[in-house]
């Protein structure tokens, strides 16, 4: 078990990091604003169930053979990032909202298993949690029920932060529907974003060493 002033110094940080926008938090922000709340909390419960795979993965140590490892990483990376793209790819195709078409709900496991890809995918946040954690562990202890419970509680607190962006996304997306023009470029504004963020991860982070 972490010292416990330890701890709350982790859950402070947790909180910070999780509430900056990144990758994750873009991916949802879009789905909120493009099909709703719904669509957005879903697809952020598939982004926190890839978080606790991520967890598992570094406290067994997988996490650090695949950043050792130059193909797989480089593998996982632009497979990730030619999800994304395609995501984007169809957005752009879509036609995409008016005001005198409501959102058409997507199916759930639809979002939640597209949301579980994007950041299963994400081998940033791999190496994230395999440079963070650690510096919270008491070397003193057993240190693979402490990346656990620390990996839990920072996917707690991602959910929570993810939660808030999701509904207030949501709330944001159906004000723009109700705006003429923002139907027009709706599905290109979303597969913009969704094009950027595969750019972002195919780019950058090449180096697995």
């Amino acid at each position: 078990m972490p010292d416990p002033s330890r701890l709350w110094l982790f859950v402070v940080a947790s909180i910070a990091l999780t509430a900056t926008p990144g990758p994750n938090v873009l991916y949802i922000i879009t789905r909120g604003i493009g099909q709703g709340r719904r669509a957005a909390v879903t697809s952020a419960s598939g982004v926190e169930s890839a978080l606790l795979i991520h967890v598992a993965a570094s406290a067994l140590g997988i996490s650090a053979i695949v950043a050792s490892s130059a193909v797989a990483f480089t593998a996982i990376r632009w497979i990730g990032a030619l999800y994304l793209i395609g995501l984007g790819l169809h957005a752009w195709r879509s036609d995409g909202l008016s005001v005198s078409r409501p959102v058409v709900p997507a199916r759930g496991r639809h979002l939640f298993r597209q949301g579980f890809v994007v950041s299963l995918l994400n081998v940033k946040v791999a190496l994230f949690f395999l440079a963070f954690l650690p510096q919270f562990v008491d070397p003193s202890g057993p240190v693979r029920p402490q990346l656990l419970l620390l990996g839990g509680v920072f996917v707690l607190a991602a959910a929570l932060t993810d939660l808030t962006y999701a509904l207030a996304s949501g709330s944001l997306g159906r004000w723009l529907r109700d705006r003429p023009a923002f139907g027009r470029f709706q599905g290109r504004l979303s597969g913009t974003v969704y094009i950027g963020l595969g750019l972002s991860a195919a780019v950058t982070g090449g180096d697995s060493s």
